[in-house]
């Protein structure tokens, strides 16, 4: 069986992945597109052979049994539920939605519609990322102590090519960089220890980015956050818009027995610190700097063929919307906490 599929959103994460990897994907075709910008879903539609859709309702009245929503995050949750309404399985962006509530009706209408709701954190597909989690599991680093995380870059203008972008826009976008980036590594931090953070302290504010008129823009671009589980593992976050040179994405995980750090190393994309001075480099995958926030192999982030291959398999997704919803919980705890000054409990 091959898996039919409609896209709803022709951006640059459809361009560059959601696109290039369905068509890569020998379970499945994409039937159709749709985007407010008919120029962008008219594009794709030629380049691999498609319809092109005027309207979400119009995709979705189609015969296909899958959608990837790559709209803008304010869309998220009304494009989805309908969605899991007409009977697709759906594919959606992160971050879930602009508000808690929203995120938790769209796992509601996956389960209430018995359809896969998954969620695009590329971090846990990542090949240093599934290896950390399997050296954790093990017991190679002992009992989890503490880590520190990092995701920044010098801003989503630099990739989508406008400093116009919708990511600048509150009423659109909902949140900045923590969002964007800090969602990712909120979701991997939770991969990787299968512990869920529980209380957070943050600051998140505005400290550069402007529009290109000069005035600021309506959402963060630094977000800094201090994390803790109910069993005391306890780590620092930092999320950015304003790395202007290097981009930075990675992991340390601290724990008894040693230290394993993911895209920490120039050379190597994992590292093994075992106590006693042991150390073990995994070159797991070529590192590179890139302009879609994703780690691991270049030509394929694996997001699209765990979503097909759990549609065919009948099964839940490894970052499914329950899943999913854990992280979420976290973005809009922090976000609390900045906002009040206070630590806040999950």
């Amino acid at each position: 069986m091959k898996l039919r599929v409609g896209i709803i959103g022709c951006g640059m994460i459809t361009k560059v992945r959601h696109a290039p990897e369905y068509a890569e994907n020998g379970n499945c075709e994409i039937v159709a597109f749709y985007d407010k910008d008919e120029t962008r879903a008219k594009a794709l539609a030629e380049e691999y052979g498609a319809e092109c859709c005027t309207s979400v309702d119009e995709l979705l009245a189609l015969d296909i049994d899958a959608v990837s929503v790559c709209v803008a995050n304010a869309q998220h949750a009304e494009i989805t539920i309908r969605a899991l309404e007409a009977g697709k399985h759906v594919l959606c962006e992160k971050p879930m939605a602009v508000t808690l509530d929203e995120c938790i009706a769209m796992v509601e209408a996956a389960e209430r519609t018995g359809k896969i709701l998954m969620i695009g954190h590329n971090q846990r597909y990542a090949k240093a990322h599934q290896k950390a989690h399997e050296l954790i599991k093990e017991g190679a680093i002992g009992k989890v102590l503490s880590f520190e995380t990092k995701f920044g870059h010098g801003g989503p203008e630099v990739w989508t090519g406008t400093g116009n972008t919708w990511f600048f826009d509150k009423k659109q976008a909902g949140f900045g960089a923590m969002a964007d980036l800090g969602i990712h590594k909120t979701d991997l931090i939770h991969y990787l220890i299968e512990e869920p953070i529980t209380s957070v302290y943050a600051i998140i504010n505005t400290l550069d980015k402007c529009y290109p008129d000069g005035s600021p823009i309506g959402v963060d671009d630094n977000a800094f956050c201090l994390m803790q589980t109910d069993s005391g593992v306890t780590g620092i976050l930092h999320a950015s818009w304003t790395f202007y040179g290097n981009e930075k994405n990675s992991a340390v995980i601290y724990g008894t027995k040693g230290v394993i750090r993911c895209y920490d190393d120039d050379n190597y994309s994992l590292i093994l610190e075992q106590k006693g001075g042991e150390v073990i480099k995994y070159e797991l995958e070529k590192l590179y700097k890139n302009e879609d926030q994703t780690l691991g192999d270049r030509n394929n982030t694996g997001v699209i063929d765990e979503f097909v291959s759990s549609i065919l398999e009948n099964r839940e997704p490894l970052s499914s919307g329950k899943e999913a919803l854990k992280a979420m919980r976290v973005i809009f705890a922090a976000k609390e906490s900045a906002e009040t000054g206070k630590k806040i409990h999950i």
